[in-house]
């Protein structure tokens, strides 16, 4: 079931968009842009994924392939041409030209297939509290596979191997260029945008099965709902002060602001390219807030029909029903 989109995307009670100056670059192009994925309603065969740049009435995309043929079709690809690419989604979005109607499409997650999935663990003070564990000196990761990933209104799968499903609303980034041994300073440069996930976590195999290893409790299908849009750096004010919220069945479960992680995107850019080298289309998801389910007292888990909105300040929402 595909849940209807939120015009706009108006929070119902977060507060005011908060107006603290950031004066760093930030980002790919300076270039302040809403990018998502899509596909059209009644195309054959599910229709071809294309890139689009939100207008500014939230009502209407910008198809970019049609504008610009020789454009990619997908995000990564995008993101691969690096100022290029986000030059000619602006040059697009100022034409006002190409724009398809939000009813005539499917939003899509904002990157399909990415290279990497990383995840951080226990990344806000209060999260590590709720459980008595002692506060991280190194970020903790781990990973979800790509094929996890899913749109910003299609449905969670409970997975039948798994009772105790859980909500984990983040705040996400995508990489846009490629780096590796990245210096903390220069981290951001680095950053295409931010998203927003759920970490959804069977808990059942995180804590009890498969020698509590965390990926196959993380990464079953449908586990990392992304989206609506790839929020490029410039047009957010500042990714560590936006108010982070998770409602299940429209009750707040979740309430924090993302100047409470203990490692910022900064930190974690540099910290992750020590390993592995970055790449374009790489996501991150940077922690859950305190009140997920398993440490409610007594646990609360997901179950069929349960609808889960994650929220973030100047990112949007996104709302998966259970199924």
């Amino acid at each position: 079931m595909r849940l209807p989109l939120h015009p706009l995307c108006i929070f119902r009670s977060l507060t005011a968009l908060r107006q603290t100056a950031q004066t760093q670059r930030r980002g790919l192009s300076g270039a302040a842009m809403r990018l998502v994925q899509f596909r059209r309603h009644g195309d054959a065969g599910g229709g071809a994924v294309r890139v689009g740049v939100e207008q500014g009435d939230g009502l209407g995309v910008v198809d970019l392939k049609a504008f610009e043929p020789s454009m990619p079709s997908t995000m990564r690809e995008l993101l691969e041409l690096g100022d290029e690419g986000l030059d000619c989604a602006r040059r697009a979005l100022s034409s006002g030209q190409c724009v398809v109607t939000r009813a005539d499409i499917q939003l899509l997650a904002p990157v399909l297939a990415p290279e990497k999935v990383v995840c951080v663990g226990m990344n806000y003070r209060d999260h590590c509290l709720e459980q008595n564990a002692p506060i991280p000196k190194e970020p903790i990761i781990f990973s979800k596979f790509p094929s996890a990933i899913t749109g910003p209104y299609d449905d969670i799968a409970l997975p039948s191997e798994s009772q105790e499903v859980d909500w984990e609303v983040e705040l996400a980034f995508v990489i846009g260029r490629r780096g590796k041994h990245i210096k903390e300073e220069d981290a951001l440069s680095y950053v295409a945008g931010f998203t927003v996930a759920n970490d959804v976590s069977a808990r059942d195999w995180q804590m009890q099965r498969n020698g509590k290893q965390w990926l196959l409790g993380k990464t079953f299908d449908s586990f990392c709902p992304l989206g609506p849009a790839l929020v490029t750096t410039d047009a957010v004010k500042d990714p560590h002060n936006l108010a982070v919220r998770c409602l299940v069945n429209g009750d707040a479960v979740q309430s924090s602001n993302t100047d409470q992680m203990i490692f910022k995107t900064e930190a974690l850019v540099a910290w992750v390219s020590k390993f592995v080298t970055l790449s374009p289309g790489d996501v991150f998801l940077t922690g859950t807030p305190p009140g997920v389910g398993v440490f409610r007292k007594p646990p609360v888990f997901l179950k069929k029909g349960d609808v889960v909105e994650c929220q973030i300040e100047q990112l949007g929402s996104i709302i998966n029903r259970v199924v």
